[in-house]
């Protein structure tokens, strides 16, 4: 793990004073920039080593640009991302007098809003089509947002039904077919127990007899005169 460049509950916070800064510049002409570590205790600054260099490149260097970027810087500005990309430091070191943190700035704040407007993608430096549009932070809420356009209907085919059908044929029709994919499905219909017979007692079939018997006498006596 990286040691810290310092102690930094004995360092001082917020707001360079004009006597610190007095210091630092006094300090940086006589001796140079050197190691930054170093820099805070040799030049009699209870500063962290960090801070001073970031107060000296972004605020003391003597040969800073001050003032609005010119038409020339933009247009060297956006060559340069188109083939750097975001790497900052590299593209302020083609802009004299600018630091890489003013740059990032100046290209989030207005040089990707102006090609937006030109209809230039800033991620790629390509045209925009309306399948691709590049997306646009809200700053209030800090969610992504993109056009209309780009929102596509979702329907949901889970509740629709063919029409069903009725009628005689048809519906002996759609039974049997029903019946014939439950069995093809491996769903067998329960075996139905059709014996109809009827069975009788002996006794009644005794008393059948014998009336048969007797009427079968009382016919041959009427035959017999």
């Amino acid at each position: 793990m990286r040691k810290p460049c310092c102690d930094k509950q004995d360092t001082n916070k917020g707001a360079w004073s004009k006597q610190e800064d007095e210091k630092l510049i006094n300090y940086i002409r006589t001796h140079g920039e050197g190691c930054w570590r170093t820099l805070p205790q040799a030049a009699g600054l209870l500063r962290c080593g960090k801070s001073c260099r970031l107060r000296w490149i972004n605020y003391l260097r003597p040969d800073l640009k001050r003032g609005n970027f010119t038409e020339d810087e933009e247009d060297l500005i956006i060559k340069l991302h188109a083939l750097l990309g975001n790497r900052w430091s590299l593209i302020a070191g083609r802009l004299p007098g600018r630091t890489d943190n003013e740059v990032k700035n100046y290209w989030n704040s207005h040089l990707r809003r102006k090609l937006i407007n030109m209809g230039i993608d800033p991620n790629n430096h390509r045209l925009i089509t309306h399948n691709h549009l590049p997306r646009s932070h809200d700053s209030s809420s800090g969610a992504s947002i993109r056009s209309p356009a780009s929102k596509v209907p979702v329907t949901d085919n889970t509740n629709i039904h063919p029409p069903e059908k009725s009628g005689g044929d048809n519906d002996q029709v759609s039974d049997a077919a029903s019946s014939l994919e439950d069995e093809q499905c491996g769903h067998k219909l329960p075996d139905l127990n059709l014996d109809l017979t009827i069975s009788v007692s002996a006794s009644t079939v005794d008393k059948v007899e014998d009336a048969r018997r007797k009427s079968q006498k009382q016919s041959n006596i009427i035959a017999d005169p």
